[in-house]
């Protein structure tokens, strides 16, 4: 199978107006923004999407919105991970029926062997792309790397920012492995990663793809931003966008 894209997507942020409101045309136009910048895809209600703020009916409206807006060859995925495989799985049927190219799987807290969980996401997707997360710093303890080869996905996100890990990942899973770390953005890039889907991007689009390419010098200039996007996250982030683009900085997660 080709991949599901290649190069580097954003994990776009969701706007909201003053009042805490989401904002799907603000959010819709920034996504037209970054992929007229070079994105290759765009990811929705992740981590960075503040999803945990997201309700069903919210998810589905910034979906569609954006897949109306953004050209038809970038595609569009939806953050599904959930506590439970039950929940899991209906965000992934709610987000394909919106409009979702892909479903990303955080996933889930305290588990240790994953597989069931996502056995049961997989069903619900019916052989619609895929991708399993693994962030445990959000959902710890995350996959292991010895379970990737048995999970029915297409491809991994991983933004442990492990070096390590990323070369064990490559050795054992022949699938779409997408770097989720700004840190090791140039490495996964010279050791053949199918690409990246950054928080960064949304205020350092360019860059981003300078450094996937294998930029060391754009590598190391992202060092900066990086550590601003990550202050009280998510409005580090949210506050560089802002500036770069002008858009809303306000926040759900924190507030």
């Amino acid at each position: 199978m080709p991949p599901l894209f290649t190069g580097v997507g954003v994990a776009l942020v969701t706007l909201f107006d003053d009042d805490g409101r989401l904002d799907t045309a603000a959010t819709a136009d920034l996504a037209v923004q970054l992929t007229g910048l070079g994105m290759r895809a765009v990811l929705l209600a992740g981590t960075t999407g503040e999803a945990m703020s997201l309700t069903a009916d919210e998810r589905s409206a910034l979906i569609s919105a954006v897949r109306a807006a953004i050209p038809a060859d970038i595609p569009v995925l939806a953050g599904t991970g959930a506590p439970t495989g039950a929940q899991a799985a209906d965000l992934t049927t709610r987000a394909y029926d919106a409009g979702a190219d892909a479903a990303l799987v955080l996933s889930p807290p305290a588990v240790a062997d994953p597989r069931a969980y996502f056995d049961r996401v997989a069903k619900a997707g019916n052989g619609r792309p895929l991708l399993a997360y693994h962030f445990p710093f959000a959902a710890a303890p995350g996959i292991p790397v010895e379970v990737l080869p048995d999970l029915p996905v297409s491809g991994l996100k991983d933004s442990s920012g492990d070096a390590g890990r990323l070369l064990d990942e490559l050795e054992v899973f022949d699938r779409d492995i997408y770097v989720g770390a700004t840190t090791v953005l140039t490495m996964g890039g010279a050791v053949g990663a199918t690409g990246a889907i950054l928080v960064l991007a949304n205020a350092e689009p360019e860059r981003c793809i300078a450094a996937f390419a294998g930029d060391g010098k754009a590598q190391v200039e992202l060092a900066a931003p990086h550590r601003a996007s990550m202050v009280g996250f998510p409005a580090g982030i949210k506050n560089l966008v802002a500036e770069r683009f002008g858009v809303s900085a306000v926040a759900r997660v924190g507030a």
